[in-house]
Formats: C-alpha cells, structure tokens, sequence
C-alpha cells in the first residue's frame, strides 16, 4: 500500500488548524483524511488527497462489501454536510476501480480538475553524487556549473532563524513566478502557517533560500516525511536567469539531504501541457517517473455538480 504525508493525522491536524473541516475515517483496512474545501454562494466538496487507502492484502471477506461501506459513509457525511461531490486522488490504481467496481448508481467519474499533480519525478539519494551526476540531463550538469561560476550561496532560512524574514522575501518571488508562469498559489498567510506548524516531529518544513552578492534569487519550500524529502514549492527572479540560481539551490539540497539521511526527493509534479519550462527543469535531473491514477469525483447533488463543471469552464 503506496503512503503519502497527505494522508497522515499530523496533515490532517494541519488542515483544521488553517480553518478547514476534516474528518478521519480508519476501520483498519480503509483509511482517508477527508477535507472540505468551500466553494463560493455557501457550496463545498469534500476532498481525499492522496487517498483512500485500502489495504487490499488484509481485506478477508469480498472487497466489494468493505468499499462500499466506505462509500456509504462518504455519501452520509456528504449529505449532512451539504456537498456538492466528493473528489478522490488515489495513488493505488486498484482504488478507483474497486469503487466503479460497486453495483450502485453512484458513479465515480474521472475528472480533468487536478489538485495534486498525477505525475511527478522521484531521485534516489541513496546512489552516490557521481551516479546522479552522470543520471542528469547535460544541460543541468552545466547549469550547475554555472550557477557555481556566478558565486550562488544556497541557505537554509529555517535554521538560520529569519523564518519571517525570509518567507517575506519567498513570497515576492513566488509572486512574480506565479504571475510569469501563469500558475496559482496559496496565500501568504498559508506558507506563513505551513513554516510555522510544521517545525517539529516527523514532518518538517524547510524553507531554502539561494543568494547571488546577497539578493535573493531563487527559493523552495520542502516538506520532509520519513525518508522523503517533497520539493513542494518554488520561486524565483526571472531578471537573474542567467545565473542559474534554481540549479544551485537544488544540488545543494540534494548533497544536504543525502548527509541527513533522506533516501527520497520528490520534485512533486510534471506537466508538460500546463507546465513545460518547469516540466523541462525537473526532468533534466534524472530519477524515475512516477504516474498515479489521476482524479475522480463522485457527485452527490447532480444538478450542483453540472453546474460546477459548467462554471469552471465559464471561469
């Protein structure tokens, strides 16, 4: 059964501290953290990251029985809550079939709004520096180069103890990259309590922070679960582009992280219909492709969910 930090109590805990409704469901063989996300005139959905999980090894009895009692209980607290749908993200691909798999007239459908990325890039720390060097793209390599060339420092912000500062600074880069690269990000006040929440325990937040003549050129907000690291999000100054400053920062991540004994770095999302510059970027640095199943809803109010569909393409 594939594991994901999305699916710990610690996030959960996490989503109801910045204001959202969550519910855990475990009857040990079925597990899900489920969130509600507000959508506007009093509307919401309910939302499974990463999840459900179903430990298909230790379910006895017919698995069918076992999901739809999970299902049941989807669409019970969907109803009470008034939801619109209920929108799953697995990472097992057995999952989404197990549930159309159910002799019922609620359907699951896929759906083309993603809110976790379906594919990402995976690199194995526990290979040597020179197995990942000589696994990169040429071009990374060089770019590496480079940025060493221009004199780019990589610091750990969090360490260092200037989390405000710096995540003041993050977020003017992650604003002009937002609006140069045509992608959303939270608010200021999210990565403020995502830094803030996770600085102790199992899941910690790193934000890093790489400098050219001390001006902040690029940045990275990490999340490290066990034995793996998540490059969550990113920024940096399209004026210093030529110093390959997100190269820098990234190989010193990676050094970093083999020394503290992270296996794992997750470069969390490729696209290259919606994102190829980025696509491009963590492709170049080799590893394993991973692809997961993708996003489905199950609709609770038909007529609600027509209309959410038709506004999303409207807006």
């Amino acid at each position: 059964m594939i594991k994901s930090f999305l699916q710990t109590q610690e996030w959960l805990d996490f989503q109801k501290y910045i204001g959202r409704k969550t519910w855990r469901f475990d009857d040990g063989k079925i597990k899900a953290n489920i969130i509600q996300h507000d959508l506007p005139f009093g509307k919401n959905y309910l939302y499974i990251p990463h999840g459900p999980e179903i430990n298909f090894n230790v379910i006895t009895g017919t698995i069918n029985n076992e999901v739809a009692k999970f299902v049941a209980y989807l669409k019970n607290l969907a109803k009470d809550q008034k939801s619109i749908f209920i929108k799953i993200e697995p990472l097992d691909d057995k999952v989404p079939e197990a549930i159309h798999n159910l002799s019922t007239s609620w359907r699951i459908k896929r759906s083309v709004k993603e809110i976790q990325p379906h594919k990402t890039v995976v690199l194995d720390l526990q290979k040597s520096e020179e197995e990942l060097l000589a696994e990169m793209h040429h071009k990374t390599r060089y770019n590496i180069k480079v940025a060493e060339k221009y004199g780019v420092v990589v610091k750990d912000s969090l360490s260092a103890g200037e989390a405000g500062k710096d995540l003041d600074t993050f977020w003017k880069l992650l604003k002009k990259t937002t609006k140069r690269d045509r992608f959303g990000s939270h608010s200021k006040e999210y990565y403020k309590k995502l830094v803030e929440y996770f600085q102790q325990g199992e899941m910690r937040v790193d934000l890093v922070l790489a400098y050219h003549q001390d001006k902040a050129v690029a940045g990275a907000l990490m999340m490290t679960y066990g034995d793996i690291c998540y490059y969550l999000h990113g920024a940096s100054d399209y004026d210093a582009r030529s110093m390959m400053a997100p190269y820098a920062l990234h190989w010193e991540n990676i050094k970093t992280l083999q020394a503290s004994g992270c296996k794992f770095y997750d470069l969390w999302g490729i696209d290259s219909q919606r994102w190829p510059g980025v696509t491009r970027f963590k492709l170049g640095w080799g590893g394993r492709e991973v692809e997961y199943s993708g996003s489905f809803d199950l609709p609770v109010s038909r007529f609600w969910y027509f209309t959410y569909k038709v506004a999303r393409k409207v807006f």
